[in-house]
């Protein structure tokens, strides 16, 4: 059933891997990442029409769900983990589900992506509603559990959105948009954790930091919307304040403190010399939107300090 996949045929490059020194496998797994760029830059304009519908369904109270089994179970929990720090997304909207539930995360738990019926009540479970968005990940295009998690989503009105490194496969057919970055066969024949995993983490990537830019989640290219939960974010909070505003160090550290530290209040208070719930009151006025907030109209370019 798998040997039509390109994802489980030979590498011609690597049939003599097993004879090539450290520095050859080296030269030969990098030549061969060299191409995931590329394969995932001819989705581009499927990648930005599910980036428009996710961001879409975000603004209106629905929620990010990855689903999947394996390496792309794995890599789908792993960006959802990382939303929150990073844009201060409450835990519960962009959500990762993975075959065999959390075990699943640190040992194989064996069959559990065969059964498309755990996919149906992972996804009750986390209550999906039809204002959620589904991203099912199977590098081979097949996988049971994450057709299932189709079969229940679509039924229930979500938008499902399939990913896949496999030409015409049955995920494709089963989502209401596919996106299929070609890596071709792996140095490791079908050990599908190298070039198509990788394929996978730059798709989600953008899919979920797309979706927040979107969402006014930054302000040019600096994270506004952090949660400074570490000595890290504190200091990266600090470090866009005084980006954004061109304070000194410690009249941005001060700024910061007085505003709960919350980066967006502080830039809001420092340009329109107001309090921080007066500033609040801007950003929830302007749904979030930092450039908005300052400006009154939206404007997509870049910032300039």
């Amino acid at each position: 059933m798998l040997e039509h996949l390109t994802t489980e045929a030979r590498n011609p490059a690597s049939e003599d891997l097993d004879g090539l020194t450290a520095l050859e496998i080296v030269r030969l797994i990098n030549s061969e990442d060299a191409k995931i760029a590329a394969a995932v830059a001819e989705c581009s304009d499927v990648i930005a029409k599910a980036i428009d519908v996710i961001a879409d369904r975000l603004e209106h109270g629905g929620r990010l769900i990855y689903i999947g089994a394996g390496t792309s179970g794995l890599l789908g929990v792993l960006d959802a983990v990382e939303c929150p720090p990073t844009f201060n997304t409450h835990p519960s909207q962009v959500v990762g589900l993975i075959a065999g539930g959390y075990a699943a995360l640190t040992a194989s738990v064996e069959g559990a992506e065969d059964r498309p019926e755990l996919a149906i009540e992972d996804l009750k479970k986390a209550r999906l509603t039809d204002g959620d968005v589904v991203v099912g990940i199977a590098t081979s295009g097949r996988t049971p559990y994450v057709l299932g998690s189709f079969e229940y989503a679509r039924s229930i009105g979500a938008f499902t959105i399939g990913l896949s490194c496999n030409r015409d496969s049955e995920i494709a057919r089963s989502c209401d948009l596919s996106i299929t970055p070609v890596v071709g066969p792996e140095i490791v024949s079908g050990s599908t954790r190298m070039k198509a995993g990788t394929a996978t983490k730059l798709v989600l990537n953008m899919l979920s930091t797309g979706a927040m830019i979107r969402l006014g989640k930054t302000y040019g290219n600096l994270m506004v919307d952090l949660r400074a939960s570490n000595t890290k974010l504190a200091d990266r909070a600090r470090r866009i304040v005084k980006a954004a505003t061109n304070l000194s160090e410690p009249e941005s550290e001060r700024l910061l403190c007085d505003s709960g530290g919350e980066v967006k209040t502080a830039i809001v208070r420092h340009y329109k010399g107001c309090s921080s719930a007066e500033a609040r009151q801007l950003l929830s006025a302007s749904h979030g939107h930092l450039r908005t907030a300052l400006t009154g109209h939206l404007n997509n370019s870049a910032v300039k300090h």
